[in-house]
């Protein structure tokens, strides 16, 4: 809201009442708060709405508590979900064979406070690291989808699969970087920068697989081979 009054500036000659200096009145405007659409645009904009709103129009100043410029790397404490790694199929596979990897990260908001401040939180998904436990890694955008839900046959590859080359025991996760927005009453902000979150292992054992021409049945021959 702007306020308008007069200040006074005295010049150098003429003749008035103020040892012959001629007084002159021009407008005064006090700083124009923020809109609510430039509320959104950057940090700075968004502390001076919240201020404005907090301290309304009659109460002085420096009575407004002071919000610190807050960063990304203090939502930390805020806890954002790790992802929860799946090998298809049952944690198991084949070697030289694909196991598709997939994880449940998605979306979600945190509730809590900063700088004494009550504040929410909401964690959105950038990019899975999905590490294969076997020296492999591999980032996507995605968090890998079932072979059902592709529509494919089990055992070929997807944009997270992953063929490992020796039968094992593999200790896989996957890493989830986060974005993050914060709203202190006005709407979301967005902050620059991202959260990297590490999943929680998983074992995934890896198996061999061979196959042998046989004559007969191994109810009809128990000794032939892979019997």
């Amino acid at each position: 809201m702007e306020v308008s009054g007069t200040k006074t500036t005295s010049g150098s000659h003429g003749n008035n009442s103020n040892n012959g200096s001629p007084i002159h009145q021009v407008d005064y405007v006090p700083p124009r708060q923020p809109t609510p659409e430039e509320c959104k645009i950057n940090w700075e904009s968004m502390i001076r709405c919240w201020e404005h709103v907090e301290r309304g129009e009659d109460d002085p100043e420096d009575s407004t508590p002071s919000i610190p410029e807050v960063t990304i790397t203090d939502l930390a404490s805020f806890s954002p979900d790790p992802g929860t790694l799946t090998g298809e199929p049952d944690n198991l596979g084949v070697a030289g064979l694909p196991t598709n990897f997939t994880t449940d990260t998605a979306e979600h908001t945190r509730d809590g406070e900063l700088f004494g401040f009550p504040i929410r939180v909401r964690f959105t998904p950038i990019t899975h690291t999905f590490h294969y436990g076997d020296g492999q890694s591999q980032a996507s955008d995605t968090p890998g989808a079932s072979w059902d839900a592709l529509d494919q046959a089990q055992f070929t590859p997807t944009d997270t699969s992953h063929t490992y080359a020796e039968r094992g025991t593999y200790q896989a996760r996957v890493d989830t970087a986060y974005g993050a927005e914060i709203d202190l009453g006005v709407g979301w902000f967005p902050l620059t920068g991202q959260l990297d979150i590490p999943g929680t292992p998983q074992t995934i054992r890896i198996y061999e697989a061979h196959t042998a021409l046989v004559a007969h049945t191994c109810t009809e021959n128990p000794t032939a081979p892979g019997c």
